[in-house]
């Protein structure tokens, strides 16, 4: 397995395979790097460098007590970049990893990075606030809870909206969600449950602000998990230059369930 001793000591697994121009991948939350199973494999084909990591404590990754939070996971990800040496880079989040890439280019710029794509992601601002059409602070500890209480039942049951499986048309795949819930297990209970302040609490309006390079921002209208009206459509309008698409009826975890096009759109953005 590569792994990358940060400077706090904590390891961070990671995925780094094929030849090209990088692409750099930043998973949801409460998963890892094998969330991008179709896209790795995809764009690996196409002629890339794809490369994927476990935020820290999740996955494969060291599970450290302290640092779960946006500006260590920025942090983490810088010095997977250096220590890669990567240029032309193309980063995309996913949930929490679009939160995590956000952050970085607020945090350590774009010198390194060509173009950026935010896929259901937590910016601009999960939390509701007098300023802020988010979400009230309930939503959130009610998933604490769910993590203190019984992670292994809760993931269980996360599975089903976080794919749309619970609509009447949806073509449930028992594998996925087994899936999600093996990658969840696998995680830091303490990590997992600090991973939640981190994408709730995490104000990215600024860093948005700074982001320079191209961004493509994706996601469903029928997303569960990262409403829709408190996401996207307000995280392009800080981003300068950005550009906007909407799926309809695609839940929060398109990269399984809509890979082809969310692929395709992904790779034509790149290429253009």
């Amino acid at each position: 397995m590569d792994m990358l001793k940060v400077k706090d000591g904590t390891s961070i697994y990671y995925k780094d395979w094929g030849a090209g121009q990088p692409i750099v991948f930043s998973h949801g939350w409460p998963l890892t790097a094998d969330a991008w199973d179709a896209q790795m494999l995809f764009f690996g084909e196409q002629g890339y460098r794809v490369i994927a990591h476990d935020r820290r404590g999740h996955g494969r990754s060291g599970q450290s007590w302290n640092g779960n939070d946006m500006d260590t996971y920025a942090d983490d990800l810088s010095e997977l970049i250096e220590k890669l040496n990567l240029k032309d880079a193309v980063l995309v989040g996913h949930s929490t990893g679009g939160g995590e890439v956000g952050r970085y280019l607020g945090r350590h710029g774009s010198k390194r990075v060509s173009k950026a794509v935010l896929i259901s992601a937590v910016t601009p601002f999960m939390l509701g606030t007098p300023d802020h059409p988010g979400a009230p602070m309930s939503v959130f500890d009610g998933l604490r809870q769910g993590v203190v209480n019984n992670r292994a039942e809760f993931f269980r049951g996360l599975s089903v909206p976080f794919y749309g499986y619970n609509r009447p048309d949806a073509k449930v795949s028992e594998g996925i969600k087994n899936s999600f819930w093996l990658q969840g297990m696998m995680g830091s209970v303490k990590g997992e449950l600090d991973s939640i302040k981190a994408f709730s609490e995490t104000d990215f309006r600024e860093d948005l602000k700074k982001i320079t390079v191209p961004t493509l921002v994706l996601q469903g209208d029928d997303d569960q998990i990262v409403p829709l009206q408190i996401s996207s459509p307000l995280t392009a309008k800080l981003v300068k230059n950005s550009t906007l698409k909407i799926y309809p009826g695609q839940p929060h975890g398109l990269c399984t369930t809509f890979a082809d096009q969310v692929n395709a759109d992904v790779l034509a953005f790149i290429k253009g």
